[in-house]
């Protein structure tokens, strides 16, 4: 099992001028800890449990071609994108523009967006959640036509309509970034992984839990006639060891997990200075969880 890293406090104590630097030194500190996976939080304000609307929260692609300039190999993504955020149009692009810049290193994380306020305060539209659905899904069918030079006319849903879906420089990642679908809900969003995801993202509420819901991902990849194999695993982890640096009881947490093929499970530093928490619990918690396999 894989390590992956999620910032999501942007709170340093140096203030906003300390970020850049910050974010650089923990892209290097994430790749020589061996962390396979660098993500960030897409909102537009932060998150009650994090401090609220009025603690600092950066852009999140800005943020990652920030990242992918310090770092040159582990894969950035969102976790993630909410699909009322940007036009699916702008949104492939953006992610096709951050897969190249990075080196075929981009993974689009997307969901169905749920945070009211921040739309409500920056006056961006938000629909019913059955009409985000079915925008999650004209939009993961809008990139994935963008993302196929053979396929460059125009796009005709009930809700999206594009004349022409170019995307010029093509992704590097073949055959398109990766698409990593977020959230466990088991009649919409488990079908559109298995109907158009490479990824998923689960929450470690407990292994039988997380187990059901691979189950039902299966049915859905039955259904769907995909591979279940094919679509890698990953679950965030909100357990309380990693924050207290205790690499035994986070082991504990973890090792339940370890049989129901998860590829990798994602870590939040709750600080608004990661670098040196990634040195000091990240890189052990990688060679531990590699002893687990």
């Amino acid at each position: 099992m894989r390590v992956g890293v999620h910032i999501n406090r942007f709170d340093h104590p140096g203030g906003g001028a300390a970020l850049g630097a910050e974010l650089a030194a923990a892209g290097g500190a994430a790749e020589a800890a061996g962390v396979s996976w660098l993500s960030v939080m897409d909102h537009y304000f932060q998150m009650e449990f994090n401090g609220g609307a009025e603690a600092p929260m950066l852009e999140a692609y800005t943020t990652l071609s920030y990242l992918a300039a310090h770092t040159e190999t582990v894969r950035l993504g969102a976790l993630v994108t909410g699909v009322t955020y940007r036009h699916p149009g702008l949104l492939a692009k953006i992610a096709t523009t951050l897969d190249v810049l990075s080196g075929g290193r981009a993974t689009l994380g997307i969901g169905a967006a749920w945070y009211d306020r921040e739309h409500a305060g920056l006056g961006v539209p938000f629909p019913p959640l059955a009409e985000r659905f079915e925008r999650l899904e004209e939009t993961l069918r809008i990139c994935l036509q963008m993302w196929d030079p053979a396929s460059n006319g125009p796009f005709e849903g009930a809700h999206y309509r594009l004349a022409e879906t170019l995307c010029v420089p093509a992704p590097i990642s073949a055959p398109h970034p990766e698409i990593m679908i977020g959230g466990s809900g088991e009649k919409k969003t488990l079908r559109l992984v298995a109907r158009y995801g490479d990824a998923c993202n689960l929450f470690t509420t407990t292994p039988e839990e997380v187990a059901h819901k691979l189950d039902v991902l299966r049915g859905h990849c039955d259904t769907e006639g995909r591979d279940y194999a094919e679509i890698r695993k990953t679950v965030a982890y909100s357990g309380e060891a990693a924050d207290q640096g205790d690499l035994d009881a986070f082991t504990r947490d973890i090792d339940g997990y370890t049989k129901l093929g998860i590829d990798t499970v994602i870590l939040s530093p709750r600080i608004g200075a990661p670098a040196e928490w990634i040195e000091r619990f990240a890189a052990p918690a990688v060679r531990r969880l590699a002893e687990l396999d």
